[in-house]
C-alpha cells in the first residue's frame, strides 16, 4: 500500500512540475538499492538550507530508520528531483552528509516547528530521527572536478560494455546443450541465471543514467554551450529506458528460456546503447572536460 501511494505521489509530482496537493515542499530522492542495485525513488519532505536540501528519516514515526536512508548512505549519493521553476522538474546529483547530533537536534526542532507532524513522528519513533543534508553537485568551485567526473563516466561506460560483452558470451555459450536437438532451449536453471544477470545489468544501467541526469544539470550550468548535446542525451535516456523496459518484459516471458531469442533482444538493446555511449563520449565528455588518455 505504501509503495502504491508513493507511486501516485511520484506521478503527480512529475505531471505537475513538482507540485502535489498536501505536500508543499517535496523532492524525489532516487538511490540504488543496497542488495539489488535497482533504482528506488522516494518522495520526501525537505527544507532548503544554505544551498543544501535537508531531508528527515522520520519514516512516519516508525521505530526503525527508512530504507531510503540506509540505501543513500550505502550508495554515497543519488539524485534529487525538484521543481525547475518553469513548470517542470530537474534532477540534481547530490552527496549526502548526515548531520552531527547537535545540528541534527537543532534542524529537526526547526522542521517540527514549521511542520508539527514531525514532532508527532519523533514522539512515536522513540529514536533519534536522522537528518541528512543533500549537497547538489557544483562544478564551479574546483577546476579539477569536471575532468574527474568525466573520467568516472567513461570508466563506467567501459564497465557497462564489459558487462554486455559478458552477457553476449554467456548467451553464445548457452545456444544448444551438447547432444540436444536443433530446437532445444537452455534448461530452467541456466535460463534463471541468465535472467538474473540481465536484470542486474538493466538495473545498473538504469541507475547509471539516473545519476547522469543529475550530473547533466551541473554540467549544463557550468558549460551552457552543451545545451543541445545534453537535450539529445536526455532524449536518448528516455529511449534507452523504454528499451530496457521491453527487455525486462521479455525476460519474464517463456521465450527468455531460449538463448537465441534472448540474444536477439540483447543485440537490439546493445546497438542503441552503443550509439548513445559513442555520442556522449564524443560530444559531451570530450567537449566539456577533456582529459589525458589513460
Amino acid at each position: 500500500m505504501a509503495e502504491d501511494f508513493n507511486q501516485q505521489v511520484i506521478e503527480r509530482f512529475r505531471a505537475n512540475g513538482g507540485k502535489v496537493d498536501g505536500f508543499p515542499d517535496l523532492l524525489l530522492l532516487t538511490v540504488a538499492g543496497r542488495r539489488t542495485g535497482r533504482p528506488r525513488t522516494t518522495p520526501l519532505a525537505y527544507r532548503e538550507d544554505a544551498g543544501r536540501y535537508l531531508v528527515f528519516g522520520s519514516n512516519g514515526g516508525a521505530p526503525h530508520h527508512p530504507l531510503w536512508y540506509r540505501n543513500l548512505l550505502a550508495a554515497g549519493g543519488g539524485t534529487a528531483e525538484l521543481p525547475d521553476g518553469a513548470g517542470g522538474t530537474v534532477a540534481h546529483s547530490v552527496r549526502p552528509v548526515e548531520l552531527d547530533p547537535d545540528e541534527r537536534a537543532r534542524q529537526y526542532a526547526e522542521q517540527a516547528r514549521r511542520v508539527p507532524a514531525f514532532a508527532e513522528y519523533a514522539d512515536r519513533a522513540d529514536r533519534a530521527i536522522p537528518v541528512i543534508a543533500l549537497h547538489p553537485l557544483d562544478l564551479s568551485g574546483d577546476p579539477a572536478l569536471p575532468a574527474a567526473i568525466v573520467a568516472g563516466l567513461r570508466l563506467h561506460h567501459e564497465d557497462l560494455r564489459r558487462q554486455l560483452a559478458d552477457l553476449r558470451a554467456r548467451l553464445d555459450g548457452a545456444a544448444v546443450p551438447p547432444g540436444a536437438g536443433a530446437g532445444s532451449v537452455a534448461g530452467p536453471d541456466l535460463a534463471a541465471q541468465l535472467r538474473a544477470r540481465c536484470l542486474s545489468f538493466c538495473h545498473g544501467l538504469d541507475m547509471h543514467h539516473i545519476r547522469e541526469e543529475g550530473a547533466f544539470t551541473a554540467f549544463q550550468r557550468q558549460y551552457p554551450q552543451l545545451g543541445p548535446a545534453i537535450a539529445r542525451l536526455r532524449a536518448d535516456h528516455r529511449t534507452v529506458a523504454d528499451a530496457l523496459a521491453r527487455f525486462e518484459a521479455h525476460l519474464a516471458t517463456p521465450a527468455a528460456a531460449d538463448p537465441a531469442a534472448l540474444r536477439a533482444e540483447l543485440d537490439r538493446l546493445t546497438g542503441g546503447l552503443e550509439a548513445h555511449f559513442a555520442y556522449e563520449e564524443e560530444r559531451l565528455l570530450a567537449v566539456s572536460a577533456p582529459h589525458p588518455e589513460r
